[in-house]
């Protein structure tokens, strides 16, 4: 018998699913039972062959730890990586159902059966690198996602992925077809057309978040993965640099640039050692809520689609304002709010004005290294000031000057974020921060994979009544912070040299 251990623990799942079938039945054809008949026999033969090679895969994992010399020879008694020839004559050092020796072997019939996942004699992290596998699997197959989706989907799997392959169980957990159709149910208040297959698949998934809430987005949904596939109209998220927490809290590490230095032959090397920091980013909890009118809701052609849109569009609005002024109090800690009081903080050079040698100054003042990768921030009425500062064109500012706002400044991207201040009038209190250089890959952005979404089935009026209206209550978590300040400036109109 060829069939490998995952292949034959397929088999016989297929055969007792026949021999159920057939049992369920109140008369058997003379065709029936002798299917029943050559099921049976075939379902010993494989389970036999199944058990010999976990025996086999035992054996081998003995002999491996204990270098059984005189059995072996001696290349062969040596630990070798998968696929690798030990040598002409003694083929390949493989186990028969932990290390497949084909691609097709890491491919999965179904990815989201985790029945199929063998615990016995493997380790934790052989359990987890199968999670991972048939969770990039389940990416290749899972339906209502486009190439780009896929892609970032595989992407935060590879990336971001922790030791205990929790993304991986959340992807399997919820992208399942029969999760997209009870999730499809339950945001169209259609829970009574919900299956016991569809069910079963919601308590897996509710099984991974942290309460008893609502029930997660589909992961090919999820606003995460949409923003990372399709990109975001908060171009705060395009430049900075997006990395998924699995906890409620994001640690990095960084550090300074390591300090080399010129050493004579045969002398001790100077102490060049770096200092390394470790920064963290908190992730906190946004949430928001979708009301729909029974009528508009019944009228929909296909609400699945249309509430993860709004879910997507709303996070990135609220997000926008957050990632620039944002407290850290309960919410992100935004850029603005990060480097303000901060030696990264620029005055203009003349009190209250702001003038084209203020350009200038910002971008001589960031050092080299972050010029490199640097954009700027402001808002779209400063940079039609700034437009004023070269309508001739004689100062080579901009890029394409042409066209509406130009999307190069001195040669590098002008974002616009419009929660940045846009005045600079001279009559007004406080600080103003107008206009931010810097590399933005050191402002972090750690969003939480798995939004939750809970359906309400009856909106009320102060009298108690019901509106008519449903809604969509949808809550997730995400955090960011600047890991290097050093990376920026920011210019302060209300100050002086």
């Amino acid at each position: 018998m060829e069939l490998s251990h995952p292949q034959a623990v397929i088999r016989l799942q297929d055969i007792t699913a026949e021999l159920e079938r057939l049992g369920e039945k109140k008369d058997l054809t003379t065709e029936d039972e002798q299917l029943f008949d050559e099921l049976t026999r075939e379902f010993a033969q494989v389970d036999a062959h199944r058990r010999k090679l976990e025996r086999d895969a035992a054996l081998a994992k003995v002999r491996s730890a204990v270098q059984v010399t005189d059995r072996l020879p001696a290349a062969a008694a040596l630990r070798t990586e998968r696929g690798t020839p030990v040598n002409s004559s003694d083929g390949y050092d493989t186990d028969p159902i932990l290390n497949p020796d084909s691609v097709e072997d890491c491919r999965f019939r179904n990815p989201w059966d985790l029945s199929e996942v063998r615990t016995w004699s493997r380790s934790k992290q052989e359990i987890n690198a199968e999670m991972r596998a048939r969770a990039k699997s389940a990416v290749e197959r899972m339906g209502g996602a486009n190439d780009h989706v896929r892609s970032a989907a595989t992407s935060i799997i590879e990336q971001f992925d922790d030791g205990d392959a929790r993304i991986s169980r959340l992807c399997l957990a919820t992208s399942s077809p029969e999760y997209l159709r009870a999730w499809s149910k339950m945001a169209a208040g259609r829970r009574e057309l919900v299956t016991a297959e569809e069910q079963r698949a919601l308590e897996r998934a509710m099984s991974l978040t942290d309460s008893a809430g609502g029930y997660l987005v589909p992961f090919q949904l999820d606003p995460t993965v949409i923003i990372t596939a399709n990109g975001s109209r908060n171009q705060i998220r395009q430049v900075a640099r997006q990395v998924v927490a699995t906890g409620d809290v994001w640690n990095g590490v960084s550090s300074g640039a390591v300090a080399w230095s010129w050493d004579a032959e045969a002398t001790e090397v100077s102490d060049d050692a770096t200092t390394f920091a470790q920064p963290s980013i908190p992730v906190y909890k946004a949430a928001g809520f979708v009301p729909i009118s029974i009528e508009a809701l019944e009228d929909a052609a296909n609400v699945t689609a249309e509430v993860a849109r709004l879910l997507s569009f709303g996070r990135d609005t609220l997000e926008a304002a957050a990632f620039t002024t944002g407290t850290g109090v309960g919410q992100p800690t935004g850029i603005v709010t990060a480097l303000a009081g901060t030696a990264s903080e620029i005055p203009v050079t003349t009190a209250e004005t702001f003038a084209l040698a203020d350009i200038y100054k910002l971008d001589g003042a960031l050092p080299a290294r972050y010029r490199a990768n640097a954009s700027w921030l402001a808002n779209r009425a400063i940079y039609n000031l700034v437009r004023q500062f070269d309508t001739s064109g004689g100062a080579g500012l901009w890029e394409r000057l042409p066209g509406d706002v130009p999307p190069m400044l001195l040669g590098r991207p002008a974002l616009e974020a419009e929660d940045m201040d846009a005045t600079w009038d001279t009559a007004a209190a406080g600080d103003n921060y107008i206009m931010i250089f810097g590399d933005f890959s050191n402002y972090v952005i750690a969003d939480r994979v798995g939004m939750q979404v809970e359906f309400v089935p009856h909106l009320f009026g102060n009298s108690n009544r019901p509106t008519g209206q449903r809604g969509w209550y949808a809550y997730y978590r995400v955090g960011a912070g600047v890991v290097n300040s050093a990376a920026f400036r920011l210019l302060n109109l209300e100050t002086t040299v």
